[in-house]
C-alpha cells in the first residue's frame, strides 16, 4: 500500500535489510517513532504536511524468518476451528440427546469461537502475507477492539453459565430442571452478550477518545485493549483504571464463581460412595475444567499483569495462543472426552454412510 502510493519512500520502507526494527524499549514508548534510519512516517509527513488518519500494525514483521511458516500454521488452525467449532453446532442441534442445557451453552460458545477468530485471523493472516506492516483505519481499529471485547466477555459469561449448569445437575439435581430451564438459559445468555456490549462501549469510548501521536504503531498484530492504550499521549491513566477494573469483574469475578461451583461438586462427588459414580460425574466435568484453564489462563496472563517489563514478543506469542490456538482446541477438547458428543457424531456419520 504505502509502496503503491509513495514510490519514493518504499526501498526504505518495504526492504527486509532495513525493514521495521523497534526495539521492546522503543515500543513501550507512547511516542514511538523511532524506525532504524529515522523516522520513514515523519518524511512522509513533512512531504505530505498531513497527518494519516491510520494506526500501524506492527503484526510479526519484525520477525521475518517467521513470517511464511506461521501463515501456515495459522491458516490449517484456522480451518481446523471453523470446521470443529461447525461441527459442535450442527451435531448440537441436531442430535436429541444433545438438547440439554449444557450443550445449548457449547452451542453458543461455539459460535461465538468462530466470530472470534474470524475478527482476528484473516486480517492476521493478509498481513502475515506480505514483507512489511500495513495500516489499519482508525474506524477499523475501533470496530476490531469493539467485537473482539463483546466476543471475549460473552465467552467468559457462558464459561460461568457452563460451571453453573455443572453445580445444579450434580449438587442440586433435584431443583435442576427449575433452575436451568430454558427461560433462565435463555437469559443467562443474553446476559453475556449484553455484559461484552456493555464492556466494549465503555472501554471504546474511553481509549479512543484518548490523543495519539500522528503516526501511532502497535506493536501487535491486532488492535488489543493494552497495546493500543498504551500509546496514547496523555489521559491513559483514567482508561487503564477502567481497563483494570473490567478485567476484576469479568476475568477474575467468574473465575471465582467457576472455582466455588467446582469446588461444591468436589464436595458433592467426595461423598458419593460409589467409585463410578464419582469416576462419572468427574468425566462430565474435566472437559469444562480444561477449556477453562486454557482461556483463563492465558487471558489473565495477558490482562492482569504490570505494565513495567512486558514482553513485545511474549504479549503477542500469547495472544496468538488465546485468540487462534484456543478456539481450535475447544471442539477438539469436547469432541475426544465427551462420551455423549462422540456418540451423537458416530451416529450422523452412521445415518449419513450406512456402510460405515
Amino acid at each position: 500500500m504505502f509502496g503503491a502510493l509513495f514510490p519514493k519512500y518504499a526501498p526504505e520502507w518495504i526492504n527486509p535489510k532495513s525493514g521495521v526494527n523497534v526495539s521492546d524499549q522503543s515500543l513501550a514508548n507512547p511516542g514511538i517513532r523511532d524506525f532504524r534510519k529515522a523516522s520513514f512516517l515523519e518524511k512522509l509527513a513533512k512531504k505530505n504536511d498531513t497527518v494519516l488518519p491510520e494506526f500501524l500494525l506492527l503484526g510479526f514483521s519484525d520477525i521475518k524468518a517467521l513470517q511464511g511458516p506461521l501463515f501456515w500454521v495459522v491458516l490449517l488452525v484456522y480451518l481446523v476451528t471453523l470446521l470443529g467449532n461447525s461441527l459442535i453446532i450442527i451435531l448440537t442441534q441436531a442430535s436429541p440427546i444433545l438438547h440439554s442445557p449444557m450443550y445449548f451453552f457449547l452451542r453458543h460458545l461455539s459460535m461465538v469461537e468462530i466470530l472470534y477468530t474470524t475478527t482476528i485471523v484473516p486480517r492476521t493472516l493478509a498481513d502475515l502475507a506480505l514483507p512489511y506492516p500495513r495500516a489499519i483505519s482508525f474506524q477499523g481499529c475501533v470496530a476490531q477492539m469493539y467485537v473482539f471485547i463483546v466476543l471475549g466477555i460473552s465467552e467468559c459469561c457462558l464459561l460461568t453459565a457452563m460451571a453453573y449448569d455443572r453445580y445444579a445437575a450434580i449438587c442440586r439435581p433435584l431443583h435442576y430442571s427449575t433452575l436451568m430451564s430454558r427461560q433462565a438459559c435463555m437469559a443467562m445468555v443474553a446476559t453475556s452478550w449484553l455484559m461484552g456490549i456493555i464492556t466494549a462501549t465503555t472501554h471504546s469510548s474511553l481509549i479512543f477518545t484518548l490523543p495519539y501521536p500522528n503516526h501511532p504503531i502497535i506493536p501487535h498484530f491486532l488492535c488489543d485493549i493494552l497495546p493500543v492504550l498504551r500509546l496514547a499521549s496523555a489521559g491513559k491513566h483514567r482508561s487503564e483504571i477502567s481497563v483494570m477494573t473490567a478485567t476484576v469483574v469479568f476475568i477474575m469475578v467468574p473465575f471465582s464463581l467457576i472455582v466455588i461451583s467446582y469446588a461444591c461438586i468436589l464436595s458433592a462427588i467426595l461423598a458419593m460412595a460409589s467409585t463410578q459414580s464419582r469416576r462419572k460425574v468427574f468425566s462430565t466435568c474435566s472437559s469444562h475444567l480444561l477449556v477453562v484453564s486454557l482461556f483463563f489462563g492465558t487471558a489473565s496472563t495477558t490482562y492482569i499483569q504490570p505494565q513495567a517489563g512486558t514482553s513485545v514478543i511474549r504479549d503477542r506469542i500469547l495472544s496468538l495462543f488465546y485468540t487462534v490456538i484456543t478456539p481450535m482446541l475447544n471442539p477438539i477438547i469436547y469432541t475426544l472426552r465427551n462420551k455423549e458428543v462422540t456418540g451423537a457424531l458416530q451416529h450422523m456419520v452412521r445415518r449419513q454412510v450406512p456402510s460405515f
